[in-house]
């Protein structure tokens, strides 16, 4: 880490907090110098103060972010205004604090950002296949929670025989189950089977098959999906809505790597992978007696946990985007962006549905648009409506839901960094008079 300053007693502060929290600190009161040494060096954090007699902060932020724009910069200074504020994040900035600068908080920035930078590590390097583009086997995002998770799939595909798949609905965990089957390197099918779609009395035979006169109905020989899925894998989604009694019979199945048809004597032998699949906490089930506790273990030798869209709205945009492509192309239509305003509405949305639920909302407006770009008018009503998307039962005690005061000032901040404090244009994006915005900013001291 790099910190610049050409106040001495403020590096030599600095410098000993972050020393104490293990971080490795250069300092330098000459911008020019600190520059050089951030080239040669390519330090993943750098402090810059705001005003110095050389170099100011914001051309110091340009330099580095002509050089790298992956690192971190974080400007501070004791002379604060939004304005300046909006200027440096908009031509990078990571944060921005005012002085004089606390310890703690000092500390919280700086950690928060060194944690973050280890995460994208070791979400990397264990493999060193980990990819590094938007896309990944059918799968979109580049946040954190994404690389780790591809990084993990990475690691246990060629070797789980069961696997557990844990997530909210619509957050693409059939998706996470194509890519463990296609990095397995097994040679035939993925055969899915949505569990809450199958009639109870129909679950053996869906799974195990029968032969003919087994019961009433049964006129033919029937293979089921694990024999279907011999040599591949089998896809149990929603394995929560398994009846208890095909729970034991899935089990001895899984022990014994064989199964027997409804009316037949013989068990067949099959070389199958399972992946199950649920949203419910199984655990919280076992406890109610409505899940099998031995049949839990014995999917959950490998749990791995996709994440809400809630915790990466970083992918909101891209995800936006891929699927504005998909559907434009769909309807053949020649829609290809999104305003401005639309695409705060999206990042301030927290989308319950997770990533089945913004498909479903960019199919609505791609097909509702009138013209080249997306607008607020064409979103599904319920996307403008306030604190949208928030479900009742994700709400507990220990929550802190943002004020409307909160969510109102934190608008306006994003509609000026957007307009790069042009208050027309932030009017124009939150669809207010240039009047009220003004009202606004007043009342929320942001002038």
């Amino acid at each position: 880490m790099v910190i610049i300053d050409d106040n001495l007693d403020s590096l030599e502060m600095m410098q000993d907090a972050l020393h104490e929290e293990g971080v490795n600190v250069h300092c330098f009161s000459e911008p020019g110098l600190g520059l050089e040494f951030i080239k040669k060096n390519k330090p993943q954090i750098v402090m810059t103060d705001l005003v110095m007699p050389t170099m100011d902060g914001i051309e110091t932020l340009e330099h580095i972010m002509a050089f790298d724009p992956t690192i971190d910069v974080i400007l501070m200074t004791a002379y604060y205004s939004t304005e300046s504020a909006v200027e440096a994040i908009r031509k990078g900035a990571t944060d921005y604090l005012d002085k004089p600068i606390s310890i703690e908080t000092l500390r919280d920035r700086v950690g928060k950002l060194v944690r973050l930078h280890r995460a994208r590590i070791h979400a990397l390097d264990p493999d060193h296949s980990a990819t590094r583009t938007n896309y990944f086997e059918g799968m979109v995002g580049n946040s954190p929670q994404m690389w780790q998770l591809y990084s993990k799939i990475q690691r246990v595909a060629p070797h789980y025989r069961t696997l557990l798949l844990r997530g909210a609905t619509g957050t693409g965990k059939e998706l996470v189950a194509q890519a463990l089957h296609h990095l397995s390197g097994v040679k035939q099918e993925f055969v899915p089977l949505n569990c809450s779609a199958v009639v109870e009395t129909l679950f053996e035979s869906e799974l195990f098959g029968h032969v003919k006169g087994a019961f009433t109905g049964a006129t033919e020989n029937k293979i089921g999906l694990f024999e279907h899925a011999h040599n591949g894998t089998l896809f149990l989604d929603e394995v929560g809505d398994m009846p208890l009694t095909t729970q034991a019979k899935l089990l001895r199945a899984l022990q014994n790597q064989e199964v027997q048809q409804l009316g037949s004597l013989r068990a067949r032998k099959v070389n199958v992978r399972v992946i199950a699949a649920t949203h419910r906490d199984l655990r919280a089930m076992i406890q109610e007696g409505r899940f099998r506790e031995d049949l839990f273990y014995r999917l959950s030798m490998v749990e791995l946990e996709v994440p809400p869209l809630v915790d990466r709205h970083g992918d909101v945009e891209l995800l936006a985007r891929t699927f504005l492509a998909k559907w434009a192309k769909q309807y053949d239509r020649t829609v290809s962006d999104f305003t401005q305003r639309t695409l705060l509405v999206f990042k301030r949305h927290h989308w319950p549905g997770n990533v089945r639920e913004l498909e479903n909302a960019i199919g609505h407006a791609a097909m509702m648009s009138a013209g080249p770009v997306i607008d607020t008018s064409d979103l599904p009503q319920y996307l403008l409506q306030p604190a949208s998307g928030v479900e009742p039962d994700s709400v507990n005690a220990t929550t802190t839901i943002p004020s409307l005061v909160d969510r109102e000032k934190e608008l306006l901040i994003d509609a000026l960094k957007i307009s790069r404090s042009n208050q027309s244009e932030a009017a124009r994006i939150l669809e207010i008079s240039r009047d009220k915005l003004r009202y606004k900013m007043k009342k929320y001291g942001l002038v």
